[in-house]
C-alpha cells in the first residue's frame, strides 16, 4: 500500500452525537443498501481507515468546523509534495498537522531510531472536517477527572524513568497482545472485514489478527467479574444500523488512559455504496468529565486484509530490550 495523498468527498452534518456523513453517489438517490438474506444491511467486506482528519481540532482552527474545497485541495498539495515517499513515515495525526503547519520536511520525533520512510506507508485521504470528534462540539477531547489527571502524569513519568526495564513496561501493541478496541489510528494497517450472519456479526481487525465475534441474538453481557482485553460486546439493529455496545473492559485494556468503567457505543451506518460510517461513543466516569464522540468515515477497499505477523519472533521487543540494556550499560560506563 504506497501513499498517494487524495481527498475523498465526505460531507458531515455535523452536530449532535448522529451527525452522518454522505457520499455524492448516495445523494443522487440511486443508491439504496444492499442486504443480507435476513433483510439487514449488508455490511460485509473490507473496509478501510484512511483519514488524514485528526482526532482533535487543530488550536489554530479552533473555530473552524469545516475547511473549503480550495482549503482542503492545498493541504492535500502540500502533503503530496511533503510526504512524497523520501521523508520518515508519519503516523496518526502527524500528516494532518505537517500539512497544516506548512512544513518543508518531516523527521520522525523518535530521534533515537527514526523511522522507515513514508514510501511503505498507505494512501492518506483529506476531508472537509477538521476533527474526528463530532461531540463535544468544539471537537476536542473533554477534560479529565481530577484523578485521573494525577494517574496520567504518574504514568509518563514512570514511562520517562522506566522505558523498558522488562517487557511489562511496554505497550500490549508493542506485546503482540492486541491493539485493542476501538482501534481508531488511521494509516497503518487499519483495515477491517465484516462478515455477518443472522445471529452473529464478525469483525477481523488486520493488526493482530484481533477478530471480535458479536452477538446479536440478544443475550446478556457476561458477568460483571469477567474482564476481557477487547471488552465484551453485544450488537442489535436500530433501523438500518448496528449498534455495538462493549464492557467488561480489562483494568489492562487501557484505551487512551481508560479505566475498566469505560462502556463504548459504536454504531454502524452504510450511507452510500463506498462509504461506512462508523460513530463511537465513549463513557468512562472515572477517566473523562463527561463522554465524547467520534465519527470515522471507513472507506470501502478492494484490498484483502493482510497478514500481521507481530507473534512470530517479536524482534521489536528484542530490539527495544535489548537497545535498553546496551544503553544503561553505556551509562554506567560512563560514569566510572
Amino acid at each position: 500500500r504506497i501513499l498517494v495523498v487524495a481527498t475523498m468527498a465526505v460531507l458531515p452534518l455535523i452536530g449532535a452525537s448522529s451527525a452522518i456523513a454522505q457520499t455524492g453517489s448516495s445523494e443522487t438517490g440511486q443508491w439504496t443498501v444492499p442486504r443480507t438474506p435476513d433483510g439487514h444491511p449488508d455490511l460485509q467486506g473490507v473496509w478501510a481507515n484512511n483519514s488524514a482528519t485528526p482526532l482533535e481540532r487543530p488550536e489554530t482552527l479552533a473555530d473552524k468546523i469545516e475547511l473549503t474545497d480550495e482549503e482542503v485541495a492545498d493541504l492535500a498539495q502540500h502533503a503530496r509534495e511533503l510526504f512524497n515517499g523520501e521523508t520518515d513515515a508519519a503516523f496518526g495525526d502527524s500528516v494532518f498537522e505537517a500539512a497544516l503547519a506548512g512544513s518543508q520536511g518531516f523527521t520522525s520525533s523518535d530521534a533515537g531510531t527514526g523511522n522507515y520512510n513514508q514510501f511503505w506507508l498507505v494512501d492518506r485521504e483529506f476531508e472537509a472536517r477538521t476533527s474526528l470528534i463530532v461531540d463535544p462540539p468544539d471537537g476536542r477531547m473533554p477534560t479529565l477527572t481530577s484523578t485521573a489527571a494525577a494517574a496520567s502524569d504518574a504514568a509518563r513519568a514512570y514511562r520517562l524513568a522506566h522505558p523498558a526495564d522488562s517487557y511489562t513496561d511496554r505497550s500490549n501493541s508493542d506485546r503482540c497482545i492486541t491493539y485493542g478496541v476501538p482501534r481508531i489510528r488511521a494509516g497503518y494497517n487499519s483495515y477491517f472485514q465484516f462478515v455477518q450472519t443472522a445471529n452473529h456479526v464478525a469483525i477481523v481487525k488486520e493488526l493482530i489478527h484481533d477478530v471480535r465475534i458479536i452477538p446479536l441474538d440478544g443475550q446478556p453481557h457476561l458477568d460483571e467479574a469477567v474482564r476481557q482485553w477487547m471488552g465484551d460486546s453485544r450488537a442489535h439493529w436500530e433501523g438500518d444500523t448496528l449498534v455495538v455496545q462493549t464492557t467488561n473492559y480489562s483494568e489492562k485494556s487501557n484505551f487512551r488512559g481508560s479505566s475498566e468503567r469505560l462502556e463504548l457505543v459504536e454504531r454502524f451506518t452504510r450511507v452510500g455504496p463506498d462509504i461506512l460510517n462508523w460513530q463511537l461513543t465513549f463513557t468512562d466516569p472515572m477517566r473523562w468529565t463527561r463522554p465524547w464522540t467520534v465519527l470515522i468515515a471507513l472507506k470501502k477497499s478492494e484490498d484483502a486484509v493482510f497478514e500481521f505477523a507481530c507473534h512470530e519472533g517479536n524482534h521489536a521487543m528484542e530490539g527495544i530490550l535489548s537497545g535498553h540494556r546496551a544503553q544503561e550499560k553505556l551509562a554506567l560506563s560512563t560514569r566510572e
